[in-house]
C-alpha cells in the first residue's frame, strides 16, 4: 500500500502551539540531525516542507556552533541552529530522519526526546523515518501503535505490539497519536508530503507535489 492512516484523533481539541518565530503564519517543523544522521532524508524532508512555505529549523546535535553536521554518506550539512537554541521553540512538527548512527545519536539526546515529549503531550504532530521509529520513539515511548520502519528494524515494531498490516506500508499516519512514519530514503519525499497534507490538507500536498514530476503512486497517496 502507498500509505496508511489510522485512528479517529481523540487529540484533536488540544490547544494549538505557538510557532516558532512570533507572528509567522506559515507552518514550523524542526529537523534535528546528527552525526550519521541519512542525508537524504534530512534534506528531502527540509526541501519539501519549505516547497510548502513552511519556515524549517535544521538543528545540529552534539556538533559544536557553527561546524557542519557530517551525514551516513558523508554529506556535510550546515544547520540554522544548535538543538539547544531550537528547543526553546514550539513547533507544528518534529520530523526525526533516520541513518546509523545518526538515529541512534539523536534518541540519545534529551533535547530531542523532550521535543518530541512536548509534541506529544500537545497534541501536536511528530514524524520519524527509517531507523528511528525503531530506535529513537520506541525506546522513549512514542512509537505509535500503528507505525512502519526501515525493513532492517522491523522486528524492534513487532516486538513493541505495532500493528503487522501497518509495518510494510511505505508512510503510516497514527491519527490518534499525531505520529506519521516512513521507511527509508526511498519514501522520504512521500514522508514529507505526507507532513504537509496532516497540518495544511491534501490540497497543499498536492499543490507542492505538482510540479515535483513524481511518480502517479505519490500522487495517488494524497
Amino acid at each position: 500500500a502507498a500509505g496508511v492512516r489510522v485512528g479517529a484523533s481523540a487529540r484533536a481539541a488540544a490547544a494549538p502551539r505557538a510557532r516558532a518565530t512570533v507572528g509567522l503564519t506559515a507552518p514550523t517543523a524542526l529537523v534535528p540531525i546528527a552525526q550519521g544522521s541519512e542525508e537524504l532524508e534530512a534534506t528531502a524532508i527540509v526541501n519539501v516542507l519549505r516547497r510548502a512555505g513552511w519556515q524549517v529549523t535544521l538543528a545540529s546535535v552534539g556538533v559544536p556552533a557553527g561546524e557542519p553536521v557530517e551525514c551516513a554518506r558523508g554529506q556535510r550539512l550546515l544547520v540554522d541552529q544548535t538543538i539547544q537554541q531550537a528547543a526553546a521553540c514550539e513547533y507544528d512538527v518534529v520530523a526525526i530522519p533516520g541513518g546509523m548512527p545518526g538515529a541512534s545519536n539523536l534518541g540519545a539526546s534529551e533535547d530531542v526526546i523532550a521535543a518530541l515529549q512536548r509534541q506529544r503531550e500537545a497534541g501536536a504532530w511528530y514524524g520519524a523515518i527509517c531507523a528511528a521509529p525503531a530506535v529513537c520513539l520506541q525506546p522513549a515511548g512514542l512509537l505509535p501503535p500503528h507505525a512502519t520502519c526501515h525493513p532492517g528494524f522491523t522486528q524492534t515494531l513487532t516486538d513493541a505490539g505495532c500493528e503487522d498490516r501497518d509495518i510494510d506500508a511505505r508512510v503510516v499516519v497514527d491519527d490518534e497519536w499525531r505520529c506519521v512514519t516512513s521507511r527509508g530514503p526511498g519514501t522520504a519525499i512521500e514522508f514529507a508530503l505526507k507532513l504537509v497534507e496532516v497540518v495544511q490538507g491534501p490540497d497543499a500536498a498536492a499543490e507542492v507535489a505538482a510540479p515535483m514530476v513524481l511518480p502517479p503512486r505519490t500522487i495517488a497517496m494524497l
